[in-house]
């Protein structure tokens, strides 16, 4: 997937910093939302439409989306 260079990707306040702060980072790109791992940002990107965005945090806030 590309990603445009200018991406600004944010993370949760609640990440912490330093060394504790491995996250789930989100970028606003064209129509949709981009979702990269902080540990290692060149790594793949997921891209979602944004409609389907609020979707899916509400299955991982539920659980729905954890590891076995």
């Amino acid at each position: 997937m590309y990603v445009a260079t200018s991406a600004q990707w944010r993370k949760s306040s609640r990440s912490g910093s330093g060394a504790q702060s491995d996250c789930v980072q989100v970028a606003g790109l064209a129509g949709n939302i981009g979702v990269r791992d902080s540990k290692d940002p060149a790594d793949p990107k997921i891209a979602l439409p944004s409609a389907k965005f609020p979707a899916l945090l509400d299955a991982v806030k539920r659980g729905e989306r954890d590891l076995p």
